[in-house]
């Protein structure tokens, strides 16, 4: 396997603060989008790589071992617990051999001797677990709205996913088996995908209940009516009671969110009125005011 600098993939020093990090992942990431080079081969393989480098480098585990084994920091607990085990045991020949000098300048060679052509030494039959990958997947809040399907590409593989209505922003989930390949016949990891939900609406979401605010005219406030308004499912006509005051708040039971993984239940949405005042009345209309004005006692 190549070796890939994540650190030059970033545009970061290897001295680079996690912020630092953060920062150069969001800035490359948004640069390479591949819903904004829908025909660049080169900036779909490159978003891969900067995805991989944000998943290591902001990981402090993940990042120590690949500071230390470079393009083998995947196999960095496999390598530690034979050379662990090395202590304990004498050395039969065909074997690999430690000492506590190793310097570790080519850990390939090293696996290769300790898993690839030990010749039936008991070593060669251990069997090791995949590391597990991690990656971030970017929703916009109306496709979370929705079960739909998404590939995603994961160390040069596509994989399928079915993403369920009202998926959280931060949530992660595990597809067991999609990490990195076993040693010797051991079981694959998992991969774990973390949700980054972008509000790309007039609505503000808290769990399964969304919030809006809609501007009512004053004439309407007072002796009420009907007006259209936006849910996340579509418009919906409703009837303004008589003397509305500005900032009431209704709740429409059953237009939120979807509730994640429970099909044909939602949250509700809750409706904020904001009476707008008229403006540049005229001559007629600032009379009728002063009539009505002097109605009141």
């Amino acid at each position: 396997m190549d070796f890939v600098d994540y650190y030059k993939i970033l545009g970061i020093e290897k001295n680079a603060t996690a912020d630092d990090i953060k920062k150069a992942y969001r800035k490359m990431a948004r640069k390479h989008h591949p819903d904004l080079n829908p025909n660049n081969k080169e900036a779909h393989k490159l978003f891969q790589q900067i995805n991989e480098a944000n998943e290591v480098l902001s990981d402090p585990e993940k990042r120590k071992k690949y500071d230390t084994y470079g393009k083998d920091w995947k196999h960095a607990e496999q390598f530690e617990q034979a050379k662990k085990s090395s202590h304990h045991r004498p050395n039969t020949g065909g074997g690999a051999q430690f000492s506590d000098d190793f310097n570790g300048e080519d850990f390939s060679d090293f696996f290769q001797s300790m898993f690839g052509g030990m010749g039936g030494g008991r070593s060669s039959q251990t069997k090791f677990r995949g590391q597990d990958y991690n990656a971030e997947l970017q929703l916009n809040l109306t496709d979370a709205f929705v079960t739909h399907q998404q590939t995603i590409t994961v160390d040069g593989k596509n994989i399928r996913i079915t993403i369920p209505a009202g998926i959280e922003n931060g949530q992660k989930i595990k597809l067991k088996g999609y990490g990195a390949p076993g040693v010797n016949g051991g079981p694959n990891g998992d991969l774990y995908i973390s949700f980054s939900i972008v509000n790309n609406t007039r609505f503000r979401r808290d769990g399964d209940n969304l919030y809006s605010e809609v501007e009512i005219d004053l004439y309407t406030a007072l002796l009420g009516g009907e007006i259209m308004i936006d849910t996340m499912s579509g418009k919906v006509k409703l009837k303004v009671a008589p003397e509305t005051q500005n900032g009431t708040k209704i709740r429409l039971k059953g237009k939120g969110f979807p509730v994640y993984k429970t099909e044909g239940q939602f949250g509700d949405l809750f409706v904020t009125y904001h009476v707008k005042l008229p403006t540049k009345l005229s001559e007629r209309e600032k009379e009728l005011f002063t009539e009505l004005s002097k109605l009141k006692p």
